[in-house]
């Protein structure tokens, strides 16, 4: 049984891999991709995850719009967001903290910070 859920909402299916690669190095956690803002959205607000990563740049709903509805859910107001990105601004940064990331990593990634911010947003170790 899966003690964490994970969603993963990201459109290059390279950068998921790679993500997914490094958070299954984490016990018991249970993977969820999406392949944009839409299909994630509809993923969010119909099962539970203790966890979303989220990129900024994507076809159809773009990360912003994603973590602004996000945090219009009550149900969601407290699970953690982390923003992978290659908007390594601070403008950027700033916008999508304000609008209620709680972590912001910037492309390319490496799987080592990853675990370090999944671990400590979803409070492991």
């Amino acid at each position: 049984m899966a003690q964490h859920r994970i969603l993963i909402v990201e459109d290059s299916p390279t950068m998921r891999q790679l993500l997914v690669f490094a958070l299954k190095r984490l016990k018991g956690v249970d993977i969820v991709e999406a392949q944009d803002g839409m299909d994630g959205l509809r993923k969010v607000t119909s099962d539970h995850f203790d966890l979303a990563l989220v990129d900024i740049n994507m076809p159809v709903m773009d990360g912003l719009k994603l973590i602004s509805l996000i945090r219009g859910e009550p149900s969601l107001e407290r699970m953690p967001i982390c923003v992978i990105t290659t908007e390594g601004a601070r403008e950027d940064r700033d916008r999508a903290m304000t609008l209620g990331a709680n972590e912001y990593l910037t492309k390319p990634i490496q799987a080592n910070k990853v675990l370090a911010m999944a671990k400590s947003l979803l409070k492991t170790d």
